[in-house]
């Protein structure tokens, strides 16, 4: 049963090779983004500022540099998930919405990706 219902979407996505190609690029690029994270985070004794609230007694909050380790799951759960959604929506609401959200999954990866980049690069250790 469960066999099933997982091969039979994936049948569905390999008949549409436009979708097909942008769930290729989704995974290519969260695999890159985590061998990134994986080799520019190094482990140091720095904390770096994770966020911000005028609620707090201070308004700046802090956190050790494995923090940014969490980019690589953000990664792996996007990748995952906007795949998912996508072949679900190809089965139901057609192509031009799954194709839609796989772009939008790309730009989500890409944003995440410059996002990463831009505290990395501010905490690095000299």
């Amino acid at each position: 049963m469960v066999k099933i219902n997982l091969i039979q979407p994936l049948k569905e996505l390999i008949t549409n090779r436009y979708l097909t190609v942008l769930s290729g690029i989704i995974v290519v690029l969260a695999l890159v983004f985590i061998i990134y994270i994986a080799v520019a985070v190094r482990p140091s004794d720095l904390q770096l500022v994770t966020h911000y609230t005028a609620f707090g007694v201070t308004n700046l909050y802090r956190d050790q540099w494995f923090y940014l380790l969490t980019f690589a799951v953000f990664a792996v759960v996007v990748a995952f998930f906007h795949i998912a959604i996508a072949i679900k929506m190809y089965t139901t609401k057609g192509s031009p919405l799954a194709i839609a959200f796989a772009w939008f999954g790309v730009g989500v990866m890409v944003l995440a990706w410059v996002v990463a980049i831009s505290i990395i690069n501010v905490w690095s250790p000299v």
